[in-house]
């Protein structure tokens, strides 16, 4: 039997295979576990990179490749361990419910947010929800207990796009169905579990066994599917139950129903039909009304809250959203006035070091807070300060005799990392202070069980625009991202709730429209790069999206929260 000699990151040597021996073979005899560096936890290994691309452990080996076996310490092995717990929970509802369909909608903190639709029938209207009593809950954690203790396995097989539409609108998944019909093609994968067929985009670990750890809990209208926590595997991500970030999302997710873009699928449908003009216009209407609402709050409390403090994550539109919301305060009558809290970063000498030893600039001992704090209270008091700038080459800051004055109609907006941290103003009078937090967070679904990541929507942005403005190649965004996010995860997220307000800057045709740029970026990436292997994921994600044309995206208009990303804003 011919031999093939592969090399295998983990182990650091070249092995000699059978040929048509699958990834699962040579775990078995090489490498039976991957080790997490945080915890030193043995992990079992759920998938592999071949060659810096995804794949299942079916996937034979037919040629020379480089192999890295991995975990659930690996971004990838946690979202194939996600895809194959959706599976799991999309045929333990089937078989408790099977007049009825599974609905994952979004991301929350915890999980992924799940509903139970009676199923879509023609002249309906939106889709109603089936309400789970706290028994029926039980009911279906303890049906896919079962499921994956009987230890099913996953099969991949092809078939007609024809064949799988046909199953999809049968199994009352319009969406799916639409996406498929929407993509042009001829045959297509799909996953088979217990005889139950699905799409999830993505590889699944080979059988329902791996998936020891999960739960569901009752949330909202529906539940929360809740999977390992990252870096503690024996246990599931603890409950968080952040009512203003969920309703946002909610809200959202409700938006798309009513203008009947249930999913990518309808989206695309509506670009190809002709209507994105529409869309763009009818977001952009939604975002200003937002906008509005908000300034009115604002303006409700402008006896006491002077000061707008607003936060977000990376490449959430926070400096659009700031200057828009100025705009709608001013309509009001109030007069809009900005600090950069960056001005106030202490000393490079007095700035506090991660664990790496390098200087921790979003640390929130990076902020000169007493001062901050001082200044904030002499202008309440209807004091006039010097506001100060901060050299960032020299790591100084500087005075330029810049003098600030609230006068009775003036606001001030301030933006940054920290700004819905209590400690940051904890010498300021609560009440004196609104704050505001924005973010990207869409609930647009692939389909009826494959949601968009909140955190992908945001990455894309912040690749078109670092490589527009900063100079900043698509591969080193994409390195530089996890620091980015455990950054968010430490000083943003954990704040979320304290807002006064919450503004969702996502906005339904912006993918469509991050495709036409984006796309030719991650193709640029090069297949020895460390960032391949998350280029050609975001590459697959964006070739379910039918992409705007260049005329179509003359239509965003110049103050939209995209202009931010894409170029040609006027604010």
């Amino acid at each position: 039997m011919e031999e093939i000699r592969i090399y295998c990151k983990n182990d650091g040597n070249y092995h000699k295979v059978p040929a048509g021996s699958t990834l699962r073979d040579l775990s078995e005899e090489i490498c039976r576990s991957v080790t997490d560096e945080k915890s030193g936890e043995e992990l079992p290994v759920l998938a592999a990179l071949v060659d810096n691309k995804l794949k299942e452990l079916e996937f034979p080996i037919m040629m020379s490749h480089h192999i890295e076996f991995i975990g659930y310490n690996h971004p990838d092995g946690r979202r194939t361990y996600t895809r194959s717990l959706c599976f799991v929970l999309q045929n333990a509802v089937r078989k408790l419910y099977p007049d009825k369909t599974l609905v994952i909608d979004y991301s929350l903190p915890s999980g992924l947010y799940c509903e139970i639709h009676e199923q879509a029938k023609p002249g309906n209207g939106l889709p109603q929800v089936y309400f789970l009593t706290d028994e029926e809950l039980e009911s279906i954690k303890a049906t896919m207990q079962e499921i994956i203790d009987e230890s099913y396995p996953f099969h991949k097989i092809k078939m007609t796009v024809d064949e799988a539409v046909g199953i999809f609108n049968e199994n009352g998944q319009p969406d799916k169905a639409e996406l498929l019909t929407s993509l042009g093609k001829f045959i297509y994968s799909t996953y088979v579990l217990d005889g139950n067929i699905d799409t999830f985009y993505g590889p699944l670990v080979p059988s329902t066994g791996y998936l020891q750890i999960f739960d569901i809990t009752g949330f909202n209208n529906g539940f929360c599917l809740q999977y390992p926590e990252e870096g503690k595997t024996n246990k599931v991500t603890p409950m968080k139950r952040q009512s203003k970030i969920a309703a946002s999302l909610q809200e959202y997710s409700d938006w798309c129903e009513i203008t009947g873009v249930r999913g990518v699928g309808t989206l695309n449908k509506a670009i190809i039909d002709g209507k994105a003009v529409e869309l763009i216009n009818l977001a952009e209407a939604l975002h200003e009304r937002k906008y509005a609402d908000i300034a009115d709050i604002i303006y409700e409390r402008r006896d006491r809250a002077k000061i707008i403090l607003i936060a977000g994550p990376s490449s959430s539109g926070k400096t659009s959203s700031s200057k828009r919301l100025a705009l709608q305060c001013k309509v009001l009558g109030m007069n809009p006035k900005v600090i950069e809290l960056d001005n106030y970063f202490v000393d490079r000498e007095h700035t506090p070091k991660d664990e790496n030893g390098e200087y921790d600039f979003e640390a929130l001992g990076a902020m000169d807070l007493d001062f901050l704090n001082s200044q904030l209270n002499s202008l309440i008091d209807g004091e006039t300060v010097e506001i100060p700038h901060f050299d960032f080459k020299a790591g100084r800051r500087t005075f330029k005799g810049d003098m600030l004055h609230l006068e009775e109609k003036d606001i001030l907006i301030m933006e940054g990392i920290h700004a819905l941290n209590p400690e940051m103003t904890s010498a300021v009078d609560n009440s004196r202070i609104f704050r505001v937090y924005a973010s990207a967070l869409t609930s647009l679904s692939l389909d009826e069980n494959n949601n968009i990541s909140t955190s992908d929507n945001r990455l894309l942005r912040r690749i078109v625009r670092d490589n527009r403005v900063r100079g900043v190649t698509p591969e080193q965004t994409i390195m530089r991202w996890h620091s980015v996010r455990r950054g968010e995860n430490r000083n943003i997220f954990p704040f979320q709730e304290n807002a006064d307000a919450a503004f969702n800057s996502a906005l339904i045709f912006e993918l469509p429209l991050l495709k036409y740029y984006a796309e030719p970026l991650l193709r640029r990436i090069a297949p020895n790069s460390p960032a391949y292997t998350e280029a050609i994921r975001l590459l697959k994600f964006l070739d379910y999206i039918v992409a705007l044309s260049p005329d179509e995206i003359a239509a965003v208009p110049p103050t939209s929260i995209m202009r931010e990303f894409i170029g040609g804003q006027m604010l």
